[in-house]
């Protein structure tokens, strides 16, 4: 099986080129992400803890799922797919944000990246995918808001970026 490929781009978000995710990852380039995140009808959250495996960040918790466009991909589909292979559902998606942030890992790794967020609605539990996902929940997002500030440690750094600058754009009420 061959790597996944990543889009490098500029900071217009412009493509200038592939690469394998890994090397992208090593090289801290400017690559296009995507962030999704699925409320119920009571605007809850469904986070989702990343798999015990995974090669940064793992069993911190995240928002529903994030991934990388393929070439040739939109962003909203690139979002179905990836929560149909990590949530094991599709729903509509929306785009709102965009931003890039630039987080180094102890592991040598860092995510540099043009994110997308996205947001859809979704009332049923997932059926996750455990190569992918650990564990998932229902989170109202004020309660999301005050355990970040209270244990930043246990959430990932683009979702605390989000929370942090981008509130207002995932509020939905």
């Amino acid at each position: 099986m061959t790597e996944e490929k990543v889009i490098l781009v500029n900071e217009k978000d412009e493509p200038i080129g592939l690469m394998p995710k890994m090397e992208a990852h090593e090289k801290a380039l400017l690559h296009r992400a995507f962030s999704v995140f699925i409320f119920n009808k009571k605007n809850e959250l469904m986070l989702q803890q990343r798999a015990a495996h995974k090669y940064h960040s793992p069993l911190l918790w995240a928002n529903t799922c994030c991934s990388h466009q393929r070439d040739g991909e939109t962003n909203i589909q690139a979002g179905k797919r990836r929560l149909q292979e990590e949530m094991g559902f599709v729903t509509e998606l929306e785009n709102t944000v965009s931003f890039i942030y630039k987080a180094p890992f102890d592991n040598g790794l860092t995510e540099h990246e043009f994110d997308h967020v996205m947001i859809g609605n979704y009332e049923d539990a997932p059926t996750i995918n455990p190569e992918e996902v650990a564990d998932w929940k229902w989170m109202p997002l004020e309660d999301v808001r005050n355990d970040i500030i209270k244990r930043p440690e246990i959430y990932t750094e683009w979702f605390k970026i989000i929370f942090d600058r981008f509130y207002e754009h995932i509020n939905r009420v």
